[in-house]
């Protein structure tokens, strides 16, 4: 006799603690005579067993046994058989009958049954159909789904245990609870469930709460209504816009299969001018490749209007088990170099409706292959369906993602070039006729190769960043206190540093305060910086510019910018805690050093190491500026008829304020001469003026950049944040702007 089936370990906890919290009494075990093919099922030691010869009486026994208390029913899996008819399918089983004639017998009545997952996650006819039956007399309390939950049944089949009470009148919370695979920690997993079981909302690690159950027709999969999938599937908007599958592709499938390939007479061989690959599920790679051809590549006669042709998508038909790590579905793009071509019937092929543009066809191809992908097809199924396909969210990039992804496109291909050309050198060593001459050709050659490679690796220091691509006044501090510190001037290095910090924390600022009011977003903290402008003695410093960078990281006002505006980047500087960390104890050195608080001499080495790390960890959280460059337009000529300005400007990138005059065009007529601006990702320029000016500094005659820092009475100073020379300003109209932007 065949051993008997029975719950795993794990799983017999999970049923065991669910009727504890859910009813009240051990359970009895329900089953029929024989379950999943010739496997008896075997009730939990201490469990009342009872074995129904008859499915068709099973509903009845579960009435009697439910009057008595809780009641675990585990019907048969089996399917009706009949020779005249088409093969059995899971609208074929028996428990679907089973479970719509089972009735409660009492308003607390609690049942749970043990199903295959796919009659409680399936949106077939017949699953729906089921489950709005069962919905007329039982509400669901807790589904829980689990692979291997059976012992005798091959550990990747998904079992489903759903908890049903009598129905009310106030439907309770439903609670969904998924067993991770594979191999779980099952005290961890156990643990998870009972927090899951006594939640009123929210989710858990394993498992989450819907205080409102979905309609009964809806596939109750885990995925499904899950919070975390569903919050992922909303922030694919991010890219740009979301588009079904279905509207941009078409899908095919070949109509000959590989064994009719074989068995027919158009199967033919590489060397025939008429022959055409074909592309099989095994030659998409899991990286989004197609194999190059190979002896075991198939060849084969076939029409030309069933062939594929460049940009078409190719994906594996039967989906790749669960993984570590896991993986979505086995995509690849056709390329010309891949034709010509045609698929078997194991790939579907999606066709673009209308042609796609590089990044869109790469985005989608990139975003087909991650679990995420898989996840919102639908149920896990062992093939990929066209219905799930169909109606498969994939986001679309928008002017940024696309500049983005054309520029990253662009950089592998220059590198793989650079790479072509390091290998024909390389290999032309012997190709000489004399050493002398191959030595030669491998050091001129190679020289340029040698400083790409090291103009590359200087990207990845941070130092070699900011004096090149950070706006002027950042990189101008920076270069300063790389070189007192390698000067072994102590003391000035250690005050380069707290300067650099400083005016670090003022230029963000000033950025935050410029953007803000633009938006009409009133701060907080303005009103200090007012307050210590018109005092006239000191200006603000340190702790007011951090103050202004903490309440736009928290500003609610905040929460909902367009998704390219530059204070999304900016907000972020203080927001994480090693930033923050770092800012507080450079503050507190600032202000030690400004009350006379100095560094002993002896102790002043290790400070300047800690405090230059405590620098480099904030810098490190600015590396956004990198990418919204300060620019002084020099000159705007608006052309009325076109609707564009062409503008001259110069970008202030970089430790030297004397850079190159650029042109570019804009909308916007309303451009100052003179003026500084910020450049955003998307390319919009936002005015700077007042808060930042840049002119030559009276002084020291260099360009420079200024902020207001004290108005006394009949003036307003101007600070330079590159040297801390002073500028006054005279002018009435000077006072007022401030005035007009709340900073007097």
């Amino acid at each position: 006799m065949a051993e008997s089936a029975q719950l795993s370990s794990l799983s017999e906890q999970l049923v065991a603690t669910g009727f504890e919290r859910l009813a009240q009494g051990v359970p009895a075990v329900l089953g029929s005579s024989q379950f999943a093919r010739e496997l008896p099922f075997s009730a939990p030691e201490g469990w009342q067993s009872v074995c129904e010869p008859s499915w068709e009486q099973l509903a009845t026994r579960a009435a009697e046994l439910l009057a008595d208390g809780p009641l675990f029913l585990v019907p048969t899996w089996e399917r009706r058989t009949d020779p005249d008819r088409r093969r059995a399918t899971d609208a074929d089983s028996f428990y679907p009958e089973v479970m719509t004639s089972c009735r409660p017998t009492s308003p607390d009545a609690v049942m749970a049954v043990l199903l295959p997952a796919h009659a409680w996650a399936s949106d077939r006819p017949w699953a729906a159909e089921m489950r709005t039956k069962v919905a007329e007399h039982w509400d669901t309390l807790l589904v829980v789904y689990g692979s291997g939950m059976l012992t005798q049944l091959h550990a990747s089949v998904e079992s489903a245990v759903i908890f049903l009470r009598a129905r009310a009148q106030t439907r309770p919370v439903l609670k969904v609870f998924q067993v991770p695979r594979p191999r779980p920690d099952e005290a961890a997993v156990v643990k998870d469930f009972e927090r899951l079981l006594a939640r009123q909302g929210g989710r858990g690690e394993y498992g989450y709460v819907l205080r409102e159950a979905p309609s009964p027709e809806q596939g109750l999969y885990f995925d499904r209504f899950d919070p975390q999938i569903l919050q992922r599937r909303e922030d694919l908007a991010g890219f740009g816009a979301i588009n079904a599958l279905g509207d941009l592709f078409t899908f095919h499938r070949a109509p000959f299969s590989e064994v009719i390939l074989k068995s027919g007479k158009q199967l033919t061989s590489s060397k025939d001018p008429g022959g055409v690959r074909v592309i099989r599920a095994r030659d998409i790679g899991r990286d989004g490749t197609i194999a190059p051809p190979s002896e075991e590549t198939l060849w084969a006669t076939i029409p030309a209007n069933q062939q594929l042709a460049a940009g078409d998508l190719v994906m594996r038909r039967l989906i790749a088990p669960v993984t570590v790590p896991p993986h979505g579905f086995f995509t690849a793009q056709v390329g010309e170099e891949d034709l010509p071509a045609a698929a078997s019937d194991q790939v579907v092929v999606l066709r673009p409706i209308k042609p796609l543009s590089r990044p869109q066809a790469r985005l989608i191809t990139l975003f087909l292959r991650t679990p995420l992908a898989l996840t919102l097809a639908g149920p896990r199924l062992a093939t990929t369906t066209m219905e799930a396909l169909s109606a498969l969210p994939v986001p679309q990039p928008d002017e940024a993602l696309t500049k983005a992804l054309d520029e990253m496109t662009a950089a592998k291909q220059q590198f793989k070039r650079w790479e072509q050309e390091a290998e024909s050198v390389i290999e032309s060593v012997f190709l000489e006729k004399t050493t002398a001459r191959a030595r030669a050709r491998v050091i001129d050659s190679g020289r340029a190769l040698r400083l790409r490679v090291e103009a590359a690796s200087l990207l990845d220091d941070l130092g070699h960043s900011v004096r090149t691509r950070f706006p002027y006044p950042i990189a101008y501090r920076w270069r300063e206190t790389e070189a007192r510190i390698s000067a072994g001037d102590a003391q000035a290095a250690y005050v380069a540093i707290l300067d650099t910090a400083e005016q670090l924390l003022c230029y963000v600022a000033q950025l935050v305060l410029a953007l803000t009011h633009v938006r009409q977003i009133a701060l907080g903290a303005v009103t200090a910086i007012r307050d210590k402008l018109a005092g006239g003695r000191s200006g603000p410093g340190f702790g007011d510019w951090a103050n202004v960078l903490n309440e736009a990281a928290t500003s609610r006002q905040l929460n909902n910018l367009p998704e390219a505006h530059p204070l999304n980047d900016i907000r972020t500087l203080l927001a994480h805690a090693d930033a923050e960390k770092a800012r507080q104890a450079l503050s507190e050195r600032r202000n030690d050093q400004a009350h006379l608080r100095r560094v002993d001499p002896i102790d002043l080495p290790h400070a300047i190491d800690v405090a230059f790390a405590d620098l480099t960890r904030l810098v490190e959280r600015a590396r956004f500026l990198a990418d919204l460059p300060l620019i002084e337009i020099t000159d705007v000529r608006w052309d009325t008829f076109a609707r564009s300005a062409r503008v001259e400007y110069r970008e202030l990138a970089g430790d030297h304020p004397v850079v190159p005059t650029r042109t570019m065009t804009s909308p916007n007529n309303d451009l100052e001469t003179g003026s500084l601006y910020l450049r955003d990702t998307d390319g919009a320029l936002h005015l700077l003026r007042p808060f930042l000016i840049g002119r030559d500094c009276p002084t020291c005659r260099t360009w420079s950049t200024f902020h207001a820092d004290r108005v006394p009475r009949g003036a307003v100073v101007f600070k330079s944040l590159e040297h801390g020379h002073t500028w006054e300003d005279t002018s009435p109209g000077t006072r007022h702007l401030l005035s007009h932007v709340s900073l007097v």
